[in-house]
C-alpha cells in the first residue's frame, strides 16, 4: 500500500524535502514505517521513543496501523526554552 511521509526539521533538510510517498506492506504501523524508511534513507534514523507520529493530522502510538492512502507526520522533539 502506498502511504505519504511528511518530514520537519532537520529530516526535511536533510532529505531535501517535505514528504515521500512509500510503498509498504499491509499491517504497517506508524514505527515499521518508520523502520523501513530508516533503513532506506538512514539518515532519519533516530533513537527510539525520540520520534511522535501523526497518522491523518492526529497524533498516534507507535503502533498505530497505516492504511492505504494515509498521511504519517514523523514529529522530531522540539527543543525550547
Amino acid at each position: 500500500m502506498r502511504i505519504t511521509v511528511r518530514l520537519f526539521a532537520s529530516q526535511r533538510e536533510t532529505m531535501g524535502r517535505s514528504s515521500l510517498e512509500a510503498d509498504v506492506p499491509e499491517g504497517t504501523t506508524a514505527q515499521d514505517a518508520l523502520a523501513r524508511l530508516a533503513a532506506a534513507h538512514p539518515q532519519l534514523e533516530a533513537p527510539a521513543g525520540a520520534i511522535a507520529f501523526a497518522v491523518n493530522r492526529e497524533h498516534a502510538p507507535p503502533d498505530a496501523p497505516l492504511h492505504e492512502g494515509d498521511e504519517l507526520a514523523l514529529l522530531p522533539p522540539v527543543a525550547g526554552g
